[in-house]
């Protein structure tokens, strides 16, 4: 039986498709389920073996992105979502899907145990965010990805060569309460995901290789027991040679997805 994979849909999420697509090429059995039909009790969350968070602009970005989609993860799904994370099973969010797990309070994971019902207040006092980026415009381009092998997300430690994939979003920069922040999640090894240049050396804050001005070119982060994953670049987009626009070979999103779902199998 191939690894099922619950990818979420809500009103205006438009890169399910892809997302779909790169899970299947990596082994999956991928389905694509609106929330309405998890809040109907049509599906459950517990009946999958994995969950992805694709991106897009959930509900228009209208209160922030990927606010509205981690209310309803909150106030729908608490108890549900927490008990899948708590099982140990992967949840994997991309772009919009990133900012949702950072806001719903589920990355870097500090929250209640799902018997116990976080205060909704936890969402307004994050001591890390994903917010407008330092430009001031929205980005799409294409950058250069380093995976942290030593992360608390094992199954990223195969995954030793770089990820060349694009961007698309306006509020991707990466930000902190203060650098003490960011001394812990690098102390816990929750840094999954850098921004670097071709040859691997760290984008050191340089536009646009950090695309959006994230502190300590901080891509993505995991959670401490290493199974919710997030990350603001797109590995969708390039899982088959010929979406590489230099025309070269090598340096796949699909491996992140190789890695995830070949660590299920």
């Amino acid at each position: 039986m191939k690894p099922s994979i619950l990818i979420l849909h809500a009103s205006g999420t438009n890169r399910d498709g892809e997302a779909a697509r790169a899970c299947q090429l990596a082994g999956g059995a991928p389905e694509i389920v609106h929330l309405n039909r998890l809040r109907s009790g049509e599906r459950h969350f517990d009946a999958y073996d994995m969950v992805l968070l694709p991106g897009g602009f959930s509900y228009g970005d209208a209160l922030g992105a990927g606010v509205r989609w981690a209310l309803d993860l909150q106030l729908f799904f608490h108890d549900q979502l927490h008990a899948f994370v708590d099982s140990g099973k992967p949840v994997l969010g991309i772009c919009n899907g990133f900012q949702v797990l950072v806001k719903a309070g589920l990355l870097p994971g500090q929250h209640a145990p799902s018997s116990q019902r976080s205060d909704l207040a936890e969402i307004g006092t994050r001591s890390l965010t994903l917010t407008e980026n330092a430009g001031g415009r929205f980005e799409c381009r294409w950058v250069y990805l380093k995976v942290n092998t030593a992360a608390r997300a094992g199954f990223l430690a195969g995954i030793e060569e770089l990820i060349f994939c694009p961007v698309a979003h306006g509020e991707g920069n990466f930000q902190v309460k203060d650098e003490a922040v960011v001394e812990q999640l690098r102390d816990d090894q929750l840094v999954a995901f850098t921004y670097v240049d071709a040859d691997g050396a760290p984008a050191g804050g340089r536009y646009p290789l950090n695309p959006n001005g994230s502190v300590a070119d901080i891509a993505g982060i995991c959670n401490r027991r290493g199974n919710v994953v997030g990350l603001m670049p797109h590995p969708e987009d390039h899982i088959v040679a010929i979406q590489n626009p230099l025309g070269r070979q090598g340096q796949l999103g699909l491996a992140l997805f190789q890695a995830c779902i070949g660590h299920l199998a």
